[in-house]
């Protein structure tokens, strides 16, 4: 199964264009496959009056809006097409996850993205997945904050506007798509479900890792893990659990002023998260259950066969008394030893000889 770690940068490039950089160097220092940005007008995102999440009241200025803080924290347009160009010259690919639908035909159209993450606050936005849909070769779906039904009817119209048709939008026309061979055979091949928990830091205890597994059951789709929590260990068993994607916040400084940085892990952390997944997918293998390799040379050496306890004479009646286990094991297996009871032996035997 292919995997992709992605660094997200998201806002912690704090508006400032050397910062961005120096974020995408961490990244590649990191071996990530993918960094990723978030791509939005402000002015299309919010309303004057939109509130600040509790947690952007702690790590922000409180008297400051939520729109006057994502209008400090846009990535300008000019901007994405250096940062997208020295991500290719570093080897690593550059995402950005649109929240407006100006921002995603920027991202497809101007910038030729092909993969699109869907936020999770965007997962009940019917009319924007529909132009993801359309848009977009490859979808990530974040599904934070979301219920089963919430995933099952983003999905549906992500079936829907990846198959043409004629019909008109609705509930009906999504469900009856999301249940067709068709509409499955589309979300195979182009969308990874993120399990996803919405809160900056997130607690372990609503990590809730093993969700994960049951979107993978439920929809039988790749999955994979958009981690919030603060350290390692959430991603780590995400991996285990065969996560196709990890997502992780990170920054330069997790001291830095703005709303992602304190649930967000520094370089040498995320290096340290990158090198330890990459160590449990070695370490998961492919499983199938067959000796391997290095144990090969093994098996004789701590296997036992079966032995002559004692002198045996050609033709003496082998017993329980007689015959019994020892090392090595590159004679007759012990699992042969109930056939062998009652049988005469076919030559003499010293004590300890292998039958």
């Amino acid at each position: 199964m292919s995997f992709t770690f992605i660094a997200e940068a998201g806002v912690n490039h704090n508006g400032d264009k050397e910062t961005a950089y120096k974020l995408i160097d961490a990244a590649v220092a990191a071996k990530a496959d993918a960094i990723k940005f978030q791509t939005f007008d402000g002015d299309a995102l919010a309303s004057a009056d939109a509130p600040k999440a509790a947690y952007q009241n702690i790590t922000t200025d409180a008297a400051e809006s939520q729109l006057d803080m994502l209008k400090s924290l846009e990535l300008p347009k000019d901007w994405h097409f250096e940062l997208k160009d020295y991500c290719g010259d570093q080897g690593i690919e550059f995402l950005s996850t649109p929240f407006d639908l100006g921002s995603l035909r920027f991202l497809i159209d101007d910038l030729g993205l092909e993969t699109i993450k869907v936020p999770s606050g965007e997962i009940t936005n019917g009319p924007f997945l529909l132009e993801i849909a359309k848009m977009a070769d490859r979808i990530i779906l974040s599904t934070g904050m979301s219920t089963i039904d919430d995933i099952h009817n983003a999905l549906g119209v992500l079936a829907f506007g990846m198959n043409s048709t004629t019909e008109a939008p609705s509930k009906e026309a999504f469900n009856a798509v999301l249940s067709s061979e068709t509409g499955k055979t589309a979300l195979r091949a182009k969308v990874t479900v993120l399990h996803c928990t919405s809160a900056y830091p997130t607690p372990l205890e609503d990590a809730n890792v093993l969700a994960m597994v049951t979107l993978r059951d439920r929809f039988d789709l790749n999955v994979g893990f958009s981690d919030h929590t603060e350290g390692a260990t959430a991603s780590l068993a995400a991996t285990a659990l065969g996560a196709s994607i990890i997502e992780k916040h990170f920054t330069l400084d997790r001291d830095l002023p703005g709303p992602d940085h304190k649930a967000s892990l520094e370089p040498l952390e995320l290096s340290a998260l990158v090198r330890d997944i990459h160590a449990i997918r070695i370490a998961l293998g492919d499983g199938i259950k067959i000796p391997q390799p290095s144990e090969i040379e093994t098996i004789d050496v701590i296997r036992k066969s079966l032995v002559a306890l004692g002198s045996i004479e050609k033709g003496d009646v082998l017993n329980s008394e007689n015959i019994g286990a020892k090392r090595p094991g590159d004679g007759v297996s012990p699992m042969e030893y109930w056939s062998r009871l009652g049988t005469t032996s076919s030559r003499q035997l010293s004590d300890g000889e292998k039958l």
